[in-house]
């Protein structure tokens, strides 16, 4: 049997002199082979306890990082892809430059969406796990992420469809004949913007990761997904052009449109705020309330497991970057006031000027022309916070 340890033992161990059986014993008694092979193993089983506590968790890559790489997506080299999601990327690579633009897309709405909070939706650079540790945990934050997320493939597929960009999509085929509405009928015409088919894409590629682990996780992961492309398709308009003598509208040609990518990120931002905490049942197949008393999560709500951290002090293993340094409204008693942003740290305000383009005239023709006006102002950002403070989270 192989030892821990033993082949090292066997090479750096000098040649043993040959003695008489009775003048060995009596020089160095040999333990018996078993508490030996023991020990060894103990010491192996400790050097293995400290290596993996000195390792940092795991942190999985994802599809999010295709928006990082702009036009320059090569299937084979995007880290976190798993087999399903490789094959779709190899077989549509033009679908992959439009997953790429949505990613870019969703990523500044969630950041404008949380510009005024702790947690601001911070990406990490040349990080294939795009926002690092805070995802590990099953939080409200990462029930946003993934729903807008999976709105913004659905957005940026149905658009290219639209647009004319990809081969295998064009206009919706389904808007055909005549339809009504509040105001009567109508024909549909033009081009309807294809939802459908940026749904079907999107659920194919977005969810393939989670269909394989089958866990409470992945669960959760699949319903705000969902949430996401069906928020997309809640805010579908119908856009409609007048037919008739002298703009009578005894006539109408209409088609849907997708709405701007705000009004979902404004949306799913209310489903944040609402989002409702759950635990998997036994089965993993559904989710019950978190507590007794907690109302039942429908198929519009976001779901959590975990508590979220205060995300006030850098945190490297909840990954929270903190505070310190984040600029602040010394006026106002929102979650973008110092009181709350700072965590009661308190606050320095640094005096600045700043220039800006001021009283400008058009003049014929054709140029603007403008002054440059000066503008001192106060800027408030986050003290740090103390040094044993800090090191007691890192």
């Amino acid at each position: 049997m192989l030892r821990p340890g033993g082949a090292e033992e066997s090479a750096q161990r000098p040649p043993r002199r040959v003695r008489s059986p009775v003048r060995e014993s009596a020089a160095r008694p040999t333990a018996p082979d078993g508490s030996r092979a023991s020990a060894r193993l103990s010491l192996a089983c400790l050097l293995l306890l400290l290596l993996l506590l000195t390792l940092p968790a795991r942190v999985d890559t994802s599809w999010w990082y295709i928006g990082a790489l702009g036009a320059r997506v090569i299937c084979d080299n995007i880290p976190g892809l798993v087999s399903r999601q490789r094959q779709l990327c190899q077989r549509y690579p033009d679908i992959m430059r439009s997953v790429g633009e949505g990613a870019r897309e969703w990523i500044r709405e969630c950041q404008h969406q949380f510009r005024h909070h702790r947690w601001n939706c911070t990406t990490l650079d040349r990080d294939h796990t795009v926002f690092g540790r805070v995802m590990l945990r099953s939080s409200r934050e990462a029930a946003f992420v993934y729903a807008i997320s999976s709105a913004g493939v659905v957005h940026a597929i149905t658009r290219a469809c639209s647009q004319g960009e990809l081969s295998v999509c064009s206009c919706d085929p389904y808007t055909r004949g005549r339809h009504h509405d509040q105001r009567g009928d109508f024909d549909w015409g033009g081009c309807s913007d294809n939802i459908h088919y940026g749904v079907r894409f999107a659920k194919a590629f977005v969810d393939a990761k989670e269909k394989r682990l089958k866990d409470a996780r992945a669960l959760m992961n699949l319903h705000n997904n969902r949430c996401g492309r069906t928020a997309v398709r809640r805010f579908l308009k119908l856009e409609c052009k007048c037919h008739g003598v002298s703009g009578s509208c005894t006539l109408r040609t209409c088609w849907r449109a997708l709405s701007d990518f705000r009004r979902t990120g404004d949306y799913l931002r209310r489903r944040y705020d609402g989002a409702v905490q759950v635990t998997a049942t036994q089965d993993g197949a559904n989710f019950t309330a978190a507590r007794q008393g907690y109302r039942r999560a429908t198929r519009t709500d976001l779901v959590y497991f975990d508590n979220s951290p205060d995300y006030c002090v850098l945190d490297k293993a909840a990954g929270s970057l903190g505070t310190a340094g984040r600029v602040c409204s010394k006026t106002s008693k929102g979650t973008d006031g110092c009181e709350i942003m700072c965590c009661g740290r308190g606050y320095d305000t640094t005096r600045v000027t700043r220039v800006t383009q001021c009283e400008c005239k058009f003049h014929w023709c054709c140029a603007v022309r403008c002054k440059e006006c000066r503008n001192t102002v106060d800027v408030h950002t986050c003290k740090a916070p103390k040094k044993a403070e800090w090191l007691d989270q890192t």
